[in-house]
């Protein structure tokens, strides 16, 4: 697992939902590239149930026995103690910090008439509320050490999803949260980057078991998978590289074998008065600049494979 001429050589990463799926294989691939991993996992189930030190502490050991540097963190990324216990943890134990990756997330996904104020609150709590207490955590260890005069050359990837930017069906707690997720890094950016921290994020897809959970087909034949969780990862840890160091406040559309860049909203058509607009004025001109303006950019346009992971 070491790689002392890795590109990532000498720099700490956390990466949080670090135990499965994608996070796993994030956690895995920076270590392959020579970075120390803190590998943060509550090790609950895919609906945020439930707890287990296991799936952190597997991975940080298959790192530390490959040769890596890893340490293993099972605390709630949603909270301010836990969000400031992981950064601590990484500093103490690896080093330093130098790269975040915000992964941790669960699913529960009802129709908007169906579904609990629990499951809305859970699910916005575990990945927008987390994505801003790790990044608020990470980005006061960076300020301090900018305000020592030590050099800062930090990075945060935060993740999104197509059902955050672009609307999904059966998805409006996770949707909202990934959309959340995808404004909070466009301002994260222009705050963290006078202490010289990137911020951008991904919109991944790939088959992982909350995939499973929703029951979506992820069968696309022999040979190369793109769908496969690994395949996300080497976006991942370029971003997180010295590489990118110009790259902040974009948000990525990624499969195995495709990024997209995400264009975000943009004002089209319009109408304008002199003075006030009145409701007969809006009422005779805006259906035609409506008609005018770019549909809603669909889902199914975001990558190359909609219909076979997650959006």
């Amino acid at each position: 697992m070491s790689n002392t001429g890795g590109s990532l050589s000498g720099r700490v990463v956390i990466v949080t939902g670090g135990g499965r799926g994608i996070g796993r294989e994030h956690a895995l691939a920076f270590a392959r590239a020579g970075a120390s991993v803190l590998v943060n996992d509550l090790g609950g189930a895919g609906d945020g149930s439930g707890a287990s030190a296991r799936p952190a502490g597997e991975v940080a050991a298959l790192i530390r026995a490959g040769g890596g540097h890893a340490a293993a963190n099972g605390d709630d990324v949603s909270t301010g103690e836990g969000a400031a216990h992981i950064v601590a943890q990484a500093v103490s134990e690896l080093g330093g910090l130098h790269a975040l990756v915000n992964n941790a997330g669960i699913l529960r996904d009802r129709t908007l008439l169906n579904m609990s104020f629990q499951d809305w609150d859970d699910v916005i709590r575990v990945h927008l509320r987390g994505t801003f207490a790790m990044t608020q955590a990470a980005g006061r260890y960076w300020r301090e050490e900018s305000k020592a005069g030590r050099p800062v050359s930090g990075r945060v990837i935060n993740t999104s999803s197509g059902s955050g930017l672009f609307g999904n069906f059966g998805q409006a707690n996770y949707g909202a949260a990934k959309g959340g997720i995808a404004s909070l890094t466009v301002i994260a950016a222009m705050e963290l980057g006078r202490y010289g921290v990137t911020v951008n994020a991904i919109a991944p897809v790939a088959k992982t078991r909350l995939t499973a959970t929703a029951g979506m087909s992820l069968d696309i034949g022999e040979g190369f998978d793109p769908l496969a969780p690994e395949n996300v990862t080497p976006l991942v840890v370029w971003l997180a590289s010295e590489s990118s160091r110009a790259i902040t406040g974009r948000v990525f559309s990624a499969v195995g074998g495709y990024v997209g860049v995400c264009e975000g909203w943009r004002v089209g058509s319009s109408i304008k008065a002199d003075g006030p607009l009145d409701f007969a004025t809006i009422d005779a001109e805006l259906p035609a600049a409506i008609a005018e303006a770019a549909p809603n950019f669909p889902v199914s346009q975001s990558h190359p494979y909609h219909g076979t992971g997650r959006a």
